[in-house]
């Protein structure tokens, strides 16, 4: 095809087996090698012109750099007689043997078509038929090599076949071509017609012995197609896992070898059923091991999962349609029935009620559970609060299958889901598969060679060279001439070549560290690890590479090293450990004041457990995730002996200062997370000397203190007698909060393996254009027609005396943007699909959103911000739109609802700017006091000053308006703070009364300044006012005498203005 053409051919090439074959095929011919991101690439595509040798441009983008125009519409023409052809801005002498190949790694990608009309465009990406036949004359070539060599034997005996039959047609085509006269009388070609006959005959005849031979060698394959078919299966699952880290990435080659690996190991049996079990269930796990060891841990069981549902699937044991509807849930923008869950206790949220009313059209075997629920909410309210609900469904419908009961908790408990999820892939496939191996470098050791480099990817805090070492001394390598080190960084690229040289030649071991920060030699890194052959390369030499995850890494080195992730450890108890155990025992007493200097020990090691700890609960924890890492640790430990043994009374606030500003503060980049390291600090390093006292707890359960005997071992022993899973408490965070990390888990695997399906389903589902074309008409005809923006500054015209006017005509130029926007994009698609348009890439991308209920980001990017499904979306859009018209129609409301703004600020900002219009003071000696108003009838009328507002949401707390013993109490306000109801994650606030007033004569109050975050990410960008794009403002509530601000702050509390479903 590619001779054929005229064309130059353009490969998607994934995993790279095109570029093999190209460079195995023009190694004799001066292949040159380049990448279009290489500044040298332009003169190597005119070298190749001008000396007629074949170029390679790897690695090619979705755009081609224009300066290749020219070269791949082959537009040569003569100067001087000389045929030439112009690249950029220079005429190259063309020479007939030049040939460009052109590669890409992409595995979908979007050439526009004015590329695809000047290049060959072939597809060398990996199909599952394909690879099954594949796998398949692997299998056989090992397991039956008589039947495979007799197969090879046959398709050459074929091909002679064939080329003999074609010579003999063309010899008489030609013959009676010249023939003159009757042909009757040319004896020549009588001859050869006669003898034309006999040679077709035997040809005709041993090619139906040759099938026949075929047919039996087929039948005995085909007993291999079992295997063969599991091996291709399961390698979709990784080749797909580079789209959640860029490290995870597998050649075909690497897995085909790891099947013959599988192979050798399998239990050799003469039963033919028993050794195909064996293979496939060797293969599967000696996968599961060597895969595992490359992945992070929060990646294991995604890992698992896939395998798992892939088998499954493969075997007719799970349907695609019911994994899809358990990865994304209900879809549909509307719900088909009203939530019956409406006694005011919101255990039933909408989400969950839409996702059990979808169940029965993905499968009829959910018929009747829906009006089971809406019948009998009692019962299912217990199933909801009981420990176990998965046992409780269980009970209610036994004849479901695990996987269809687990679809129902799904939809009810999605925080259960991750556990029982990990117990139903131990039943189907095998507790191994969810039991990681632990870390091992030794085994990875012997399953490398002198041609495989062996990665460690890090992460912060990870350090490899301890236990690097340790193997080295075991195999004798530790030593300095046999273990060269080098932290790859400026100027460090010559010295990493010199000592891969001489590793080479001498059996060395060679560790290029920090290979992250050598990105500019990455590809000469690559180049050295394309050259590396046993034939060239001492058999004991191993390069040992380690990087924190880098996008830009090698692709080939990453497909062909041994890969391992090396991360701290996670926990309480394992961080307090791996602590303590980089602590001498000498250090500890070699102080003048040791038993101060073990209490501070002991808690400051605690503190760097627990701000680490933190992340894992989300934005409860921290609104930013950040990496406090052992140097951390090490320096503020160096600093604590210091000043321990330097004062006579421990300096507190030098301690404070240089833990929470520099050492930890410094990383910290969001205000509010500022506040909160500060706030845990101070329960650990207390200026009053509590911790000194024995009886001094970290935590209400007790369970967490400096022991009183903080010698080492002892310490030690008291660490190990933790328990090995801890509570939020420990952190200071809400029980509550464990409910919203295992949410937040279940979201974030059950959307990752989302992205990872393929976009169509099988069996009688509804394909994707036809699902996609239904959402986006149901979307679409609940679209209102856009405002008419004159009318409303007709209406409201810009006046001093109100800024509600311009703030409410920006709010309808926003809305109406993005409602032009959404109907826009809603019309070409649906146009697309019939092919009315071009289905661009960006089409595309909306389309694949609407189908697995996401928000595209052809609206989130002009949008307000929101983390709610597709459905819910559409609906709070429509409610803020209805909020707008009312406004428009009806005037400036009594109450606002501050969660339907587009640009919340512009109404706070217009709220004082009217004050101060009003009363003539400065706009910046205002400051805002609040009251929530909990009591009296509905507001009628507007306040004297500032303004009403609804619609917020309270996170990790919640709002009693029964509450006695707080401060601020009147006929509208009373109430305050207290601790969260088990299970309740969100509470709705009562209305507020932000209060314009000087900011002097503002009392201070026994109150909590609470956070408002437009969402519950509470993460945003940072804007040019330097505030986070998610923050809206600060506003203080009562709280109980009992408590302090401090323990709001560490409970992670916040207001949100809106919930995400």
């Amino acid at each position: 095809m590619i001779e054929m053409s005229d064309r130059w051919p353009l490969m998607i090439d994934p995993q790279m087996q095109a570029n093999k074959w190209i460079k195995i095929m023009e190694k004799t011919n001066s292949l040159k090698i380049c990448k279009q991101s290489q500044s040298t690439f332009v003169r190597t595509i005119e070298n190749g012109i001008q000396f007629g040798v074949p170029v390679l441009l790897e690695n090619v983008p979705e755009t081609i750099d224009p300066v290749l125009e020219s070269v791949l519409l082959k537009q040569i023409v003569k100067v001087g007689g000389t045929p030439s052809i112009k690249v950029g801005d220079t005429m190259v002498p063309y020479e007939p043997g030049f040939k460009l190949y052109m590669t890409s790694r992409l595995p979908n990608p979007h050439y526009p078509p004015e590329t695809c009309v000047k290049v060959n465009l072939l597809n060398f990406m990996a199909t599952e038929d394909g690879l099954m036949d594949q796998m398949l004359g692997v299998t056989v070539k090992q397991e039956r090599p008589d039947l495979e060599e007799k197969l090879e034997k046959l398709i050459i005996e074929d091909a002679e076949n064939k080329r003999q039959l074609k010579e003999i047609e063309d010899n008489i085509l030609e013959l009676l071509a010249k023939a003159e006269g009757n042909i009757l009388d040319d004896a020549v070609l009588i001859e050869t017609l006669s003898q034309s006959k006999i040679t077709s005959n035997k040809i005709e005849k041993a090619v139906e012995a040759a099938m026949k031979v075929k047919a039996t060698i087929s039948k005995a394959r085909q007993s291999y197609e079992v295997v063969s078919f599991r091996v291709s299966q399961l390698f979709f699952c990784i080749a797909d896992l580079a789209s959640v880290d860029s490290m995870y990435q597998y050649s075909l080659e690497w897995y085909i070898n790891l099947f013959l690996l599988a192979i050798s190991e399998a239990e050799v049996s003469k039963k033919l059923d028993l050794r195909l079990q064996s293979l496939i269930d060797t293969f599967t796990k000696v996968l599961y091991t060597n895969v595992c060891r490359s992945l992070f841990e929060k990646s294991k069981l995604l890992f698992s999962f896939l395998m798992c549902t892939k088998i499954m699937v493969g075997e007719k044991r799970m349907l695609s349609t019911d994994l899809r509807y358990f990865l994304s849930g209900n879809t549909a923008v509307d719900l088909a029935e009203p939530n019956p869950n409406n006694s005011g206790k919101h255990w039933l949220e909408n989400k969950a009620w839409g996702d059990i009313l979808g169940l029965e059209d993905c499968n009829e075997v959910f018929k009747g559970v829906a009006e089971d629920v809406k019948t009998d909410l009692n019962a299912w309210q217990k199933i909801f609060e009981t420990s176990d609900p998965l046992n409780a469904i269980a009970s209610r419908y036994p004849k479901l299958e695990a996987f269809h009961q687990l679809m129902l908790l799904r939809c009810l408990r999605p925080d259960k889901t991750v556990p029982e999820l990990t117990q139903f892939i131990a039943i189907q496939i095998g507790s191994e598969f969810v039991d990681p191996p632990s870390f091992n470098l030794k085994v990875s050791y012997e399953v490398s060679t002198c041609e495989t480099p062996i990665m460690f990817i890090l992460t912060p805090g990870a350090d490899p060279m301890t236990v690097l070492l340790r193997l080295a001394d075991e195999m004798e390598m530790n030593d300095s001439s046999k273990l060269l080190s080098i932290s790859l960084g400026q100027g460090q690229g010559p010295r990493a070549e010199e000592a891969i040289a001489r590793g080479r030649d001498k059996g060395l071991w060679v560790c290029l560290q920090n290979c992250d920060l050598g990105e500019s030699w990455l590809p000469t890194l690559e180049k050295i690890c394309e050259e590396i052959t046993s034939k060239n390369t001492h058999a004991n030499f191993r390069m040992w590479l380690t990087t924190m995850p880098f996008p830009k890494f090698p692709v080939s080195v990453l497909q062909n090293g041994v890969k391992m992730t090396l991360e701290p450890p996670r926990g309480m108890r394992q961080s307090l450990q791996g602590s303590y155990t980089m602590i001498e025992p000498e250090w500890l007493e070699t102080s003048s004041n040791p038993k101060a200097l073990k209490k501070l020990v002991f808690a400051l090691c605690f503190f760097h457990a627990t701000v680490s700890e933190r992340s894992k609960f989300g934005p409860l924890g921290w609104n930013i995730p950040y990496d406090f890492s052992i140097p951390d640790l090490s320096i503020s430990l160096d600093q604590l002996k210091l000043f321990v043994d330097e004062y006579e009374l421990i300096p507190y606030r030098m301690l404070n200062y240089c833990v929470g500003e520099c050492n930890y503060g410094g990383r910290v980049t969001d205000d509010k997370d500022r506040r909160a390291i500060k706030t845990i600090l101070s329960y650990f390093y207390t200026e009053n000397e509590d911790i000194m006292d024995d009886n001094y707890r970290f935590s209400p359960s007790g369970l967490f203190y400096a022991p009183p005997d903080g010698n080492h071992a002892a310490t030690m022993k008291f660490i190990r007698s933790l328990p090995l899973i801890e509570g939020p408490e420990c952190y200071g965070l809400h029980d509550n909060a464990a409910i919203t990390s295992a949410i937040l888990e279940t979201s974030k695997l059950l959307g990752t393996a989302l992205e990872l399906q393929p976009r169509t389903t099988g069996g009688g589902s509804e394909s994707w254009e036809d699902q996609l074309a239904r959402v986006a008409a149901e979307v679409e005809t609940r679209m209102p027609m856009p405002f008419d923006l004159e009318a409303v500054k007709v209406k409201y015209p810009t006046i001093f005396e109100d800024s509600m006017n311009t703030i409410l005509t920006q709010e309808t130029e926003r809305f109406d943007k993005l409602l032009v926007r959404v109907r826009t994009t809603l019309r070409n698609v649906q146009r697309a699909i019939v092919g009315e348009v071009l289905m661009s890439e960006d089409l595309e991308k909306m389309g694949n959103s609407l189908t697995n209920g996401l928000v595209p980001t052809l609206w989130s990017s002009v949008a307000y911000p929101s983390l709610k499904p597709v459905g819910s979306w559409v609906a709070d859009f429509l409610e803020r739109l209805d909020f707008i018209n009312l406004w428009i129609k009806e005037n400036s409301p009594v109450v606002y609802w501050i969660s339907g703004f587009f640009f919340t600020q512009s109404f706070l900002t217009g709220t004082r700017q009217n004050y101060a219009r009003g009363t003539g003071i400065a706009i910046d000696l205002l400051s805002y006091d609040f009251q929530v108003v909990t009591k009296g009838e509905e507001l009628r009328d507007k306040p004297r000053c500032g303004a009403y507002i609804k619609g917020l949401f309270i996170q990790g707390a919640k709002w009693d308006s029964e509450a006695d013993g707080c401060a601020g109490a009147d006929e509208y306000n009373s109430g305050g703070l207290v601790h969260s109801d088990p299970r309740v994650l969100f509470m709705s606030m009562p209305q507020i009364w932000l209060i314009v007033d000087e900011t002097n004569n503002i009392v201070e109050r026994h109150t909590y300044s609470t956070p408002v975050y437009k969402t519950s990410e509470r993460r945003g960008m940072l804007s040019t006012t330097g505030a986070s794009t998610n923050f809206v403002m600060m506003i203080d509530l009562p709280m109980m005498k009992a408590n302090t601000e401090n323990d709001w702050i560490k409970a992670g509390v916040a207001m949100l203005c809106s919930l995400d479903d």
